[in-house]
């Protein structure tokens, strides 16, 4: 089974991405990812989590977004510049900027603290996450 990102849950899963809606996003795609085999299965899971990752932040909790990039990305950083219709390089280059952005900020929060002491966080209202863009093949 490939994945065609031009309709049913995978271009609905895209959308709701696009539009910053995390968690409808993972929904989605998470319908087509239990029905997949490897290697899409695992590239798919790769997304979902940089999905639920944002979704994460939307929430505040930066320990959980790092968590969960961290794990995409490992996935993705297997994969060609180019796999499952989707440009990887560069998202592979935004979710590690993430990640090192994120780093940051979570060893700022987890060092001792006066009792009112707000953790720094990143802008990221509106959140600027990672592109995901499909790849088309063109013919020469």
């Amino acid at each position: 089974m490939g994945l065609d990102w031009s309709s049913g849950a995978l271009a609905e899963g895209l959308a709701c991405y696009r539009r910053t809606e995390f968690f409808l996003a993972h929904e989605h795609w998470e319908s087509v990812w239990l029905r997949l085999e490897e290697p899409e299965k695992s590239f798919l899971q790769a997304l979902i989590q940089v999905a639920a990752a944002f979704h994460h932040l939307q929430a505040g909790n930066s320990v959980g977004a790092v968590s969960l990039l961290s794990r995409a990305l490992r996935r993705l950083e297997s994969r060609p510049a180019h796999f499952g219709g989707i440009a990887v390089g560069p998202l592979r280059a935004e979710v590690t900027a993430w990640l090192r952005k994120l780093e940051g900020a979570t060893a700022v929060c987890t060092q001792p603290s006066p009792p009112r002491f707000q953790c720094p966080f990143p802008n990221i209202d509106p959140i600027r996450n990672p592109k995901i863009d499909k790849f088309e093949r063109r013919n020469a």
